[in-house]
């Protein structure tokens, strides 16, 4: 196995299937191998497709050979996280009670993937139903990252953002409700797209702030992966009209950040960052300067994110612990903490964060956007820190004690979310342990194709995404 052929990216792959220099049966053996050397370590696959993956390697082989014309991800291999339906392919929600269910419906995005002609090389870790920042699972156990397995991997999509950044596939595909998708981005050096409230449909969708979106190791696949995917479906009430837009024609467009207003905010409001998380994102404002744009410092007044999440997510932690522990099964105590806390809630309370607190944040934002083109943040106030179990976080950062420790992690990323904002977080950095770090670059709604163009050419003024881990 070549080491120059598991770093391709899935918009390099695709040129190289035309131009008949590679084939996709080349590229899904290498994976796979890929996979039986590294995942004993990282703990990132539920399930692995070989057999089909193999099968469509082949089909594909057969199409390029013929000529024909085909979409950009075709033959490209894809993993894709075990909360997202896949119809005749295990999926369990990280649950012990869902370990054999098999779906007989495609979630609508994977739908459209497979009509995009990727490549499924399996399912990936994921913790109950999403329901914890780290990936750890009574079902399949402890995902971490690939630059130091004994430290977390982030979640809940934190085995898809291990299993792109480790070489396994060069697109991943997850979900994002608070940070779920630029959480493991961040402390696994990978990619990561929250797109705007509704651009993604959802099947039978109840809530508006979680969304399904792409990992990848460049902006550019993850580009891709959005381009198939957005659009309107009569089955989601949320989802967005198509605009026209394409995200991959974004991520290539030429130029720097020459005239965009950039805001700033080193993420302190409600708690602390790791002394060298913000060394590296500090840098990588200087390097935002430096590609051209014009950066401001400053705080957005936002709600404490801690007690807005217990009061917003709360409920739907009481339903879910409270079906797990009627089957008898085991619950985290971060779960159940969590749980607790929002039982202990009037019901007025868990209205106002519905509704008043939601519109706090989105006008936080809105008076961000009124002056500035985009807003850029650490995406995690820390990096990697070594499985934490119960708790789900580090108890302490520069030695200040956390309440709630499992809930830090996503704080930076939650108002986002509920705001509706397009966020991505890309690699900025390492700490020097070796440890990667994100930024996240947030814009305002419906932005999403600036938001793409912008973390793109960033990408591209910095050699971050050069980097590979050396499991």
């Amino acid at each position: 196995m070549s080491d120059d052929l598991i770093w391709l990216s899935a918009h390099e792959l695709g040129r190289q299937y035309r131009s008949k220099e590679l084939s996709p049966v080349e590229v899904v053996e290498a994976a796979l191998e890929r996979t039986e050397q590294v995942d004993d370590r990282l703990n990132a696959m539920v399930t692995v497709t070989a057999g089909e993956a193999h099968k469509q390697a082949r089909e594909a082989e057969q199409r390029f050979a013929a000529g024909d014309d085909l979409p950009p991800l075709y033959g490209v291999p894809i993993t894709v996280k075990d909360l997202t339906d896949t119809a005749g392919v295990r999926t369990t929600y990280g649950c012990v009670a869902y370990a054999e269910h098999v779906p007989d419906e495609d979630a609508i995005t994977w739908s459209r993937l497979k009509e995009a002609g990727v490549i499924l090389l399996g399912k990936t870790t994921t913790p109950e139903f999403g329901l914890l920042g780290v990936t750890e699972s009574k079902l399949t156990g402890t995902t971490g990252t690939p630059w130091d397995p004994s430290r977390a991997a982030g979640g809940s999509s934190g085995g898809a953002a291990a299993s792109t950044v480790a070489g396994i596939a060069p697109i991943a595909w997850g979900s994002d409700g608070g940070g779920s998708i630029r959480v493991p981005a961040s402390l696994c050096g990978a990619v990561g797209i929250k797109p705007s409230t509704g651009r993604i449909p959802l099947r039978d969708n109840i809530e508006p702030d979680s969304t399904e979106g792409p990992l990848a190791r460049r902006v550019v696949d993850a580009a891709l992966l959005l381009d198939v995917t957005v659009g309107p479906h009569p089955l989601d009430r949320f989802s967005l009209p198509a605009t026209g837009e394409h995200y991959a024609e974004a991520a290539l467009a030429e130029g720097d950040l020459s005239g965009l207003r950039i805001a700033a905010d080193q993420g302190r409001q409600h708690g602390p960052v790791d002394k060298e998380t913000q060394r590296v994102f500090t840098a990588a404002l200087e390097q935002l300067r430096a590609a051209g744009a014009v950066v401001e410092e400053l705080q957005v007044d936002l709600p404490d994110p801690l007690e807005f999440f217990v009061a917003y997510w709360g409920p739907e932690y009481i339903n879910y612990v409270g079906e797990m522990l009627e089957n008898g099964l085991d619950v985290w105590p971060l779960m159940a903490e969590v749980a607790e806390r929002a039982a202990a809630l009037s019901p007025a309370e868990v209205g106002r964060a519905a509704r008043d607190t939601k519109t706090e944040i989105y006008l936080a934002y809105a008076q961000v956007f009124s002056r500035f083109d985009l807003l850029v943040t650490p995406t995690t106030p820390f990096p990697a820190f070594p499985h934490a179990g119960d708790t789900g976080g580090p108890a302490t950062v520069n030695g200040e004690p956390l309440e709630l420790p499992g809930g830090h992690l996503h704080r930076l990323t939650e108002s986002p979310s509920h705001a509706g904002l397009p966020a991505i977080s890309v690699p900025c950095g390492f700490t020097p342990a070796g440890l990667p770090v994100g930024l996240q670059f947030i814009g305002p709604r419906h932005a999403d194709a600036a938001v793409v163009s912008a973390a793109a050419r960033y990408e591209r003024s910095t050699d971050w995404w050069t980097r590979h881990p050396s499991l």
